[in-house]
């Protein structure tokens, strides 16, 4: 049967917002309002730096402020892997931090499971399964590099193990596998919108003022402190956290450091007991394939599979744009693959189709910064990796606006910016050579031709 086939009744929503216990919004700001911390931004970034400095000081005045809903952008939207890494992955770390790697690793894993500390503290109902994940391979080269990655692993003390065909077969069952790294421990699967939601929750429960449908507009010094303006109002603040991530900036100078790039997912409908039996799947690891273009899937808990990745898509001029959440060209790629992995599933349907955008940087990892002489700190550049290290995040910009030199920032990973992206059109000739090029390494054993060489020896280099 022809896989678009599975598309027929498909709905163009986020599974994860289709949800009837999705809250309702909390009102818009009106007239002037005054704080200690204000933090813009509704998604986890803002979330869990709201909650983080309630924790560390409970007298502190906090509101936070979101454009639309609390978690209706990447935080509801993404496939739902909560990692440990801080860095997009140990090689991309080593490459970039080799010698405070380890020091990285220990701070991720800490973050990990502060987030499931606070999922059991918080009472939060986002169905936390600490899987781990595969990392699969599917072309004979990759196998080579799994194992690299396993002995790399094995040096930082990471709880992981190489599986050969027959192994990772018996973990979840595709043709397509010829090995896969298992990172036991370092990620879980979550609901990602029940998160944001909870974290929502214990915001207010601790008592921070949280205000939807108020975008800031701009944002200026005042006094000793900052004012931001949105549509109905002012809020005049000692100090701003700013966790827009993929939106424009509102300290510009930030704005070159991201792109978004328009990532796309699917979900089926609930599998039946004889649909999972022929593809066991009995650890309910998190999977993603190993090549550049990659694929990531997963299982929700009523046995859905969530099928999203391969085709990252940047629109020329960087703008984020409700139309381009759609993209049917995407979708029928999309459901191709899928039954070339699963092809004993051959009959089953898609329920939902969406997108989004991803802030990416040139690192691929977050990055930081502050502005107004302390008074704004800032996070973003996580590249499709936010869900677990936007907490890491939000803990660093706390500590640039409190004045303090702690672990984390005392980290070149946290004082050091990436190269920021060339203007258009550049940067969009840019994007789509390297692309192209990442396709091609994919359909030559991984051979990196001169374009994707040159981009490594500047420290640009990429590999999803």
């Amino acid at each position: 049967m022809d896989p678009v086939h599975a598309l027929r009744d498909v709905e163009p929503t986020p599974f994860w917002l289709d949800d009837p216990g999705r809250p309702e919004a909390h009102s818009a700001l009106i007239g002037e309002v005054r704080c200690d911390l204000l933090v813009v931004g509704g998604g986890y970034s803002g979330l869990w730096t709201a909650l983080i400095a309630k924790e560390r000081d409970p007298a502190l005045d906090v509101v936070l402020v979101e454009g639309r809903e609390i978690g209706w952008a990447a935080s509801g939207r993404n496939g739902g892997f909560c990692a440990a890494s801080l860095t997009h992955g140990l090689g991309n770390g080593l490459d970039r931090w080799p010698d405070e790697l380890g020091r990285l690793e220990r701070l991720g894993a800490q973050n990990l499971q502060a987030i499931e500390d606070a999922v059991a503290k918080y009472g939060i109902d986002c169905d936390w399964e600490r899987t781990g994940e595969l990392d699969v391979a599917t072309e004979p080269h990759q196998v080579e590099e799994l194992r690299e990655l396993a002995e790399l692993a094995a040096r930082f003390g990471e709880g992981g193990e190489f599986l050969d065909a027959d192994r990772v077969r018996a973990e979840v069952n595709s043709p397509t596998y010829l090995g896969a790294f298992w990172d036991k421990d370092g990620v879980a699967m979550v609901n990602p919108a029940r998160l944001a939601w909870g974290l929502k929750r214990a915001c207010l429960d601790q008592g921070v003022r949280i205000f939807e449908r108020t975008p800031v507009t701009a944002l200026a010094e005042a006094g000793a402190g900052m004012a931001a303006r949105t549509p109905y109002g002012r809020v005049t603040a000692r100090k701003v956290a700013l966790g827009t991530n993929v939106f424009p900036s509102l300290v510009k100078r930030i704005r070159p450091y991201t792109v978004p790039v328009y990532d796309y997912a699917l979900m089926t409908e609930p599998l039946s007991a004889e649909q999972l039996d022929a593809i066991g799947w009995k650890g309910r690891q998190g999977i993603g394939d190993s090549a550049n273009q990659f694929h990531y899937y997963r299982l929700s808990a009523d046995n859905r599979i969530l099928w999203g990745g391969y085709d990252a898509i940047y629109h020329y001029g960087g703008r984020v744009r409700a139309e381009y959440d759609q993209r049917p060209a995407t979708y029928r790629t999309l459901a191709r693959h899928f039954f070339t992995t699963f092809p004993q599933l051959e009959g089953l349907r898609f329920t939902h189709a969406w997108g989004g955008a991803i802030d990416t940087c040139t690192r691929f990892s977050a990055f930081f910064d502050s502005a107004y002489d302390g008074r704004v700190a800032l996070a973003a550049g996580y590249t499709g990796l936010g869900v677990g290290a936007t907490r890491f995040g939000a803990e660093v910009m706390l500590d640039l606006l409190a004045g303090e030199r702690t672990e984390r920032t005392a980290l070149e990973m946290v004082r050091r910016k990436p190269l920021p992206f060339p203007p258009e059109p550049v940067r969009w000739a840019g994007i789509s050579i390297t692309k192209w090029s990442l396709d091609r390494a994919d359909r030559n054993a991984g051979r990196r031709n001169l374009w994707l060489r040159t981009l490594d020896r500047c420290g640009l280099g990429f590999d999803s």
